[in-house]
């Protein structure tokens, strides 16, 4: 069996592969799981299933739970990640991938390695997996197969059932007593793309799982308790405000606590300093984040060039009310399963974060932003510095007049055309000195912004008026949804109602007709 190594005098936080006590701040895993009946699947010798978007700590889980069980004595776990299996799809090839990969795993937790000819690949798991618990008996044996998610067709198919082939013999020295497949979604969905679309009847090929589990985000009290164990090692702490903001950010995505903490701690202040922690501290930290795009956000960013991904994500961008956006949609339990987006019965269908909605935004309006021309050439400043906010938005109307039509045409996400290239424009202009907050929602019609720059908040929203929409209820709506909005967000803060023509019969109209600045109260409204 491994050795546990020292605890270290100062951990830190982690976000590069599993957390390992001795050197990373880390909640109790098992504490997490929703549903979770762990000594029961022992005890009754069951097999079932986990399921979590990326990096949200099934790894850290898995092995955890492992050395737990290994450190009682009583029976032999091992965690062997099926990751080598990633784009195999012959069957009789992935198969062999996975003996090996149960062979490796077993050697680096130092147990038998239960290795086999690999020729008859039709039982060589089943096999693989009896040899082995015959090796560690008297003991029972448990495993955990983490990345099951990569098996596709016959590989999956193979795979399973062979287990199930074990199953009706498990026992000590006879098959492992109780066995975790572990992905980012739950198997009846691989088992229903294995088998073109088909939904799992009785007679698929695991059904002899007892029960699925799911890993949820932190709270508010985890992300508490989170930086507690630092504060209780080196004396730093970390302000209310901090911690609210955190959570504000990242909705408890637990790697991206991390690297929020993580930055904080070792590189927005020096490793060695220990001053509290503020939310300005937590801001810069966020920033370098976004700038950094760390390989764990950009695979999520690559996920938007999907078109199933796409509908999604533009209908929760520009608010729109589409009856096919349901939690019951395949797409919809995919994007939900991998962590892009989330549904609450408040809020309905978001983007899964706030700095998830900046990355986005983000990359797909990369094309405008690094194309436009440079902010010294526009008026938007007052003569102290800051924004002007009526200037900045002047100089917007006469940009969409010029190149609108020209780079609507090339985009994938032409519905969110008008948010993203006024985002742009923003980003463009506020880079260094300021921060611009998204708010939308599927079914609410509009995107909300946030803008704070050298201290001054402003409020802008935006709508679009179709063919279906009478201006006159498109500017009602929008001025109670503005005034609203900015009540909770900024009270008092300059607003501006950004009203975009998306009807065709506008298109036939000149721009001088189409563009306009008015007031409604204390709201300004911004036609384009």
């Amino acid at each position: 069996m491994m050795e546990i190594p020292p605890k270290r005098p100062v951990r830190f936080f982690n976000t590069t592969g599993p957390c390992r006590p001795w050197d990373h701040y880390m909640l109790p895993p098992a504490d997490r799981l929703v549903g979770a009946q762990l000594d029961r699947y022992i005890r009754d010798q069951l097999y079932w299933v986990l399921h979590a978007p990326r990096q949200t700590g099934k790894t850290t889980f898995l092995q955890d739970w492992a050395r737990k069980i290994n450190a009682g004595g009583e029976a032999v776990a091992c965690y062997v990640s099926l990751e080598a299996c990633q784009g195999i799809t012959d069957r009789a090839e992935a198969i062999r991938t996975i003996s090996a990969s149960i062979c490796s795993s077993a050697s680096i937790s130092k147990l038998p390695i239960p290795k086999l000819p690999r020729d008859e690949t039709e039982v060589l798991i089943k096999d693989t997996m009896q040899k082995w618990a015959e090796m560690v008996s008297p003991k029972p044996l448990i495993v955990f197969f983490d990345e099951a998610d990569v098996l596709v067709g016959e590989p999956l198919i193979s795979f399973l059932r062979q287990l199930r082939k074990g199953f009706a013999d498990r026992g000590p020295g006879k098959f492992p007593i109780s066995l975790a497949l572990v992905g980012l979604r739950d198997l009846r969905d691989y088992i229903t793309a294995a088998k073109d679309g088909v939904s799992p009847n009785p007679g698929s090929p695991f059904n002899i799982k007892s029960d699925s589990v799911f890993i949820p985000n932190f709270t508010k009290q985890d992300i508490a308790a989170l930086f507690a164990q630092r504060t209780e090692e080196t004396g730093q702490k970390i302000t209310t405000e901090a911690l609210e903001y955190v959570y504000e950010l990242s909705w408890g995505q637990p790697w991206m606590v991390n690297s929020l903490f993580q930055r904080a701690t070792m590189r927005v202040l020096r490793e060695d300093d220990y001053q509290t922690v503020t939310y300005d501290h937590i801001h810069t930290a966020r920033q370098q984040m976004v700038a950094a795009r760390e390989t764990h956000l950009d695979s999520l960013l690559e996920r938007l060039r999907e078109p199933k991904i796409r509908n999604v994500v533009e209908s929760i961008m520009i608010g729109n009310i589409d009856p096919n956006i349901t939690r019951y949609n395949r797409d919809i339990e995919f994007a939900i399963d991998i962590g892009l987006i989330k549904w609450n019965t408040e809020t309905g269908f978001t983007i899964a974060n706030p700095i998830y909605t900046e990355m986005f935004t983000r990359l797909l309006n990369s094309g405008y932003h690094d194309n436009m021309p440079p902010p010294s050439i526009w008026k938007w400043q007052k003569p102290d510095g800051k924004l002007d906010m009526d200037s900045l938005l002047k100089e917007f109307q006469r940009f969409w007049r010029r190149f609108s039509e020209i780079w609507e045409q090339k985009t994938d996400y032409t519905e969110a055309f008008p948010h993203l290239l006024l985002t742009a424009f923003l980003q463009r202009l506020t880079n260094s000195h300021g921060r611009i907050e998204h708010e939308s929602a599927a079914g609410r019609g509009r995107m909300d912004i946030f803008v704070e720059y050298e201290g001054d908040k402003f409020i802008i929203e935006i709508k679009l008026l179709r063919s279906y929409d009478t201006p006159k209820e498109v500017l009602e709506e929008g001025l109670e949804q503005i005034a609203a909005y900015r009540d909770k967000a900024a009270p008092g803060a300059p607003a501006y109602l950004m009203i975009f023509d998306r009807r065709d019969e506008a298109k036939q109209k000149s721009w001088d007709e189409r563009i306009s600045w008015e007031t409604e109260g204390e709201i300004t409204v911004v036609r384009c």
